[in-house]
């Protein structure tokens, strides 16, 4: 069902999984349980932050955040994957192909600069834990926030403008279960050069130099650990980032795995994409649980919220 046009596509087919027929149901209910302990934990998060004045702090600004992120993020793909899983129409139209595109790198764009100012918020935790409180300060917190925000969304749009200011004439099957930058280049058929070297030269510079801040941040971040005599010492100083710490090995890790790795010569292209998705959607789920399992704060403030709902229901 490919388009072949000598002036425009109007609208793209996401082939995602088609070629695995025999998993789209278990797929299908697999990918609605994860979705749904996606928005229901990081959900109570939020509730848990929002709700707990002891965690009305910039560190926890920070972490409501990243639970925004792992509910917007998802929230760009999987429903449509959803209905495609189940569907025999894969259709998306030019302009939701690019919305698409454009909200998903966004969103990925501004939590890895999320990701580098928590790891900064630690490193002046650990290193200066006597000037944290002048150094962090609300207003500070919320100006770090803004940038965030801002620069993966202003990244986004040099991308996505970029992108589709291509001519596409040639087939119109996105090789992805979603719209993203690689996928949708491929199916041009004018220069891709401006757009590839973008991605390398704007991408590279953002996601390298947001890598680098949280890199250095935790060598001081350790470096300083080490030099506390005192094991219990030690133990809070490390307990104040481990979560932190396991977040940026999840995201990096799987980010690395899914854009990184070369295809398998043993696999399906199908089965490959198959490997990617479960990466994407499965990050932010693990992303709450990680936090309220090693945050002592975060588990008192559950235990809270939970107390309160069932009293509640019982009244």
């Amino acid at each position: 069902m490919a388009v072949y046009n000598l002036t425009t596509v109007t609208q793209f087919i996401l082939i995602g999984l088609s070629d695995l027929p025999e998993v789209r149901y278990p797929l299908f209910v697999a990918f609605v349980m994860i979705y749904q302990i996606t928005l229901l934990g990081n959900g109570v998060i939020l509730l848990a932050i929002l709700t707990e004045r002891k965690l009305q702090t910039p560190m926890y600004y920070l972490l409501t955040n990243l639970s925004l992120l792992d509910i917007f993020c998802p929230s760009a793909t999987v429903p449509k994957m959803l209905k495609n899983l189940l569907a025999e129409d894969h259709r998306i139209s030019y302009v939701g192909c690019a919305l698409q595109l454009y909200f998903l790198v966004a969103l990925a764009g501004t939590e890895v600069f999320l990701l580098a100012v928590m790891a900064y918020d630690r490193y002046v935790a650990i290193c200066f834990p006597l000037r944290y409180s002048l150094i962090i300060t609300k207003v500070r917190c919320v100006q770090l926030l803004f940038g965030t925000w801002a620069a993966g969304f202003l990244n986004s749009f040099v991308h996505t403008m970029s992108t589709f200011s291509l001519s596409f004439c040639k087939s119109n099957r996105v090789n992805q279960y979603y719209c993203d930058i690689p996928p949708v280049v491929a199916l041009s058929c004018s220069s891709t050069y401006v757009a590839e070297m973008l991605v390398l030269v704007v991408g590279g510079i953002f996601g390298v130099g947001a890598f680098l801040i949280t890199l250095i941040s935790y060598i001081y971040i350790v470096s300083t650990i080490l030099k506390i005599r005192s094991a219990e010492g030690k133990r809070k100083a490390f307990s104040t980032c481990a979560s932190h710490l396991l977040v940026v090995f999840l995201f990096y890790g799987t980010t690395i795995f899914t854009y990184i790795r070369p295809t398998s010569s043993q696999h399906s292209p199908g089965r490959d994409r198959l490997i990617s998705m479960l990466y994407a959607v499965v990050t932010p789920m693990l992303n709450p649980i990680i936090y309220s399992l090693r945050n002592t704060e975060v588990k008192g403030a559950l235990r809270k919220v939970l107390h309160l709902r069932i009293c509640s229901q019982k009244g």
